[in-house]
C-alpha cells in the first residue's frame, strides 16, 4: 500500500508541477511595461486561410525596452499578422514599414497597472483552483485504498502529507504571483 501511496504523491506533485508552469506561462503573456516576444505568444494569424500562432509565420525579438520587432517568414503575410495584433486586443498597434512590423510598447497607466495586477490575481486564483483540484483526486485515490484495507494511521498521514504538498504548491504560486506585482507595479 506505501507504493500506491507514493505513486499517488508523485502525481499530485507533477499535477501541481504542470499547473505552475500554465500560470507562469499565463503570466509571462501579462505585460510590465517591457517589450518581451512572449506578450505575442497568443496572437492568432489568418494564414492561408486558418488561423496560425503568430510564432509559426514570423520571428518576434525585441529591438529595445520598449519596441518589438516581427519579421515575418513572408512579407505577403505583413498586413494579415498586422490585423492579427489588433484583433489580440493586447492595446498593442504596429506599424508596417513594408519590410516588418514594429511595436512600440506604450507606457502603462497607473489604472492599467491595477488592471493587469487584478488580471494575475485572476490567473494566481484559477493555477489555485487545479491545484486544489489535483488535491481532491489525490484524496478520491486514498480513499479507494482505505476501501481496500489501508490502515486508518496510514489514512491520516497520506491525508497530511497530500495538504502540505497542496501547501507548498499554493505558496509557490503566491511567490510568483508577488514577483508579477511588483513587475507590474515597478514604474
Amino acid at each position: 500500500m506505501t507504493e500506491e501511496l507514493t505513486m499517488i504523491y508523485e502525481e499530485l506533485k507533477a499535477s501541481n508541477q504542470k499547473s505552475i508552469e500554465h500560470f507562469d506561462s499565463e503570466l509571462a503573456k501579462i505585460r510590465a511595461g517591457k517589450a518581451s516576444p512572449s506578450m505575442l505568444s497568443g496572437v492568432m494569424v489568418e494564414y492561408y486561410e486558418a488561423q496560425t500562432p503568430l510564432q509559426q509565420v514570423a520571428n518576434v525579438s525585441v529591438m529595445d525596452a520598449r519596441t518589438l520587432i516581427v519579421q515575418p517568414w513572408e512579407k505577403s503575410t505583413l498586413n494579415d499578422i498586422a490585423k492579427g495584433i489588433i484583433d489580440a486586443n493586447l492595446g498593442l498597434n504596429p506599424q508596417n514599414n513594408g519590410e516588418q512590423l514594429i511595436i512600440t510598447v506604450p507606457p502603462l497607466t497607473e489604472e492599467r497597472r491595477r488592471d493587469l495586477v487584478k488580471k494575475a490575481k485572476a490567473e494566481s486564483e484559477n493555477a489555485k483552483i487545479g491545484v486544489r483540484n489535483n488535491r481532491k483526486d489525490a484524496l478520491d485515490m486514498v480513499k479507494d485504498l482505505k476501501n481496500e484495507g489501508l490502515s486508518e494511521d496510514h489514512f491520516k498521514n497520506a491525508e497530511i502529507e497530500i495538504q502540505d504538498i497542496t501547501n507548498t504548491s499554493s505558496k509557490d504560486i503566491d511567490q510568483l504571483f508577488d514577483i508579477k506585482e511588483k513587475d507590474i507595479m515597478t514604474v
